[in-house]
């Protein structure tokens, strides 16, 4: 018997805020003119597989935090996540589907939440430049080839219920 081959496919089936927070723990005071503040920027990639079928929930989680002489100003956090169909992919395809193409698809919505909380809670706009997850990801992959002396870069785990995380 030949084994049926399955097209790739990668079909965006919903997008949503998982989890969304906001802190200005100074203000009116930081709204006021606290300064110009020093914004710190974090992001990380999780997955899920739901199912058998090839359904995954993405999580792309982006924090920011701005301080001005040690004080935070604002804190905010933005859990953007996507259910995605994702089939036919072998594990080096899957690891770059899973990884950088479905954060990119998020990181418009991300940036659109953040943008708009944050101008909300008094402060002017805070635009969270492009991410290049690809490179992200590069990193993450060499870093766990030289952990493990070389070789190929990771394996995926394709049962229900593994996840990972880029930061």
């Amino acid at each position: 018997m030949t084994e049926e081959k399955t097209t790739p496919t990668l079909d965006i089936r919903q997008v949503y805020i998982k989890d969304m927070s906001f802190e200005s723990p100074m203000a009116p005071q930081s709204i006021a003119g606290g300064g110009t503040p020093k914004i710190d920027i974090n992001l990380g990639v999780r997955y899920q597989r739901l199912d058998e079928e090839g359904h995954y929930e993405i999580v792309l989680t982006i924090e920011a935090n701005a301080k001005a002489e040690d004080k935070t100003m604002f804190l905010v956090e933005v859990q953007q996540a996507g259910l995605f169909l994702i089939q036919g992919f072998g594990d080096t395809e899957m690891g770059l589907a899973l990884n950088v193409a479905c954060p990119t698809v998020l990181l418009p919505f991300a940036r659109a939440a953040i943008t708009d909380v944050v101008s909300k809670g008094g402060f002017p706009q805070l635009l969270i430049s492009p991410v290049n997850f690809e490179m992200l990801y590069a990193n993450k992959s060499r870093g766990a080839q030289n952990q493990a002396g070389g070789g190929d870069a990771p394996t995926l785990d394709p049962r229900p219920g593994n996840g990972e995380t880029i930061n």
